[in-house]
């Protein structure tokens, strides 16, 4: 990672330095608001290329995009269109600036929205994408560098995984999947139990586990 070019702290009126990070197939610029880029992350990148392979046609919807690398690499490598969220004004416009960046700026919409109503009732969606906050508020003075609103889960750090599956299980299409990063198989095992209700839209196929903090959640259509 190196500086790339500089904007304007709007409280400060100083230079706000942005940084330069490669994520697998695709340059991703950012700055101190938004999570920089956490290489392990590619996995979640790169099962959602394996299964979009036989998944229904359509776009990805991706949730709590960031600057928007998870979702850029899929949309490069599969050729979908993409649709990404994130509440952040600063993180919308580096996932839009990326996007434009590598050639996708006419096939990825970025929305600047809540999770609640970023996406309209009747659309629906064959592949999802999420990469909630995940940290107990307690904890996350652990990580000073890290932007509060990006990594801030609330409470037991599953408020941002449980509103991901939520708006998931309401927009995923027929025969759609989702793919979910948590922190590690504790939080694997809470999103089990959450989709295990007879009411739940959701239900889990597979859990794939880079360690005890971190892993990545297949999920389904109920």
């Amino acid at each position: 990672m190196g500086h790339a070019r500089s904007v304007t702290d709007q409280q400060t009126g100083a230079p706000r330095p942005t940084r330069r990070a490669t994520f697998g197939s695709v340059t991703i610029v950012f700055d101190d608001r938004v999570l920089a880029p956490r290489p392990w992350t590619l996995v979640q990148s790169g099962w959602a290329v394996e299964v979009a392979a036989s998944a229904p046609a359509g776009p990805v919807l991706e949730l709590c995009a960031g600057a928007g690398q998870i979702g850029l690499v899929v949309a490069v490598e599969t050729g979908r269109p993409l649709v990404q969220v994130d509440c952040s004004d600063a993180a919308a416009g580096f996932a839009r600036a990326n996007a434009a960046a590598a050639g996708l700026g006419a096939s990825v919409e970025v929305r600047c929205a809540p999770l609640e109503s970023a996406v309209a009732e009747d659309e629906f969606f064959p592949l999802i994408l999420a990469d909630p906050p995940y940290l107990p508020s307690a904890g996350i003075g652990r990580f000073p560098d890290d932007p509060p609103l990006a990594v801030d889960g609330g409470p037991d750090g599953l408020d941002l995984v449980r509103a991901c599956l939520t708006v998931a299980g309401r927009h995923l299409a027929a025969d759609g999947l989702v793919l979910l990063q948590v922190a590690g198989p504790a939080q694997a095992r809470a999103v089990v139990d959450f989709t295990a209700g007879a009411d739940a839209e959701l239900s889990v196929l597979d859990v794939r586990v880079v360690d005890d903090d971190r892993a990545v959640v297949l999920l389904a259509g109920s």
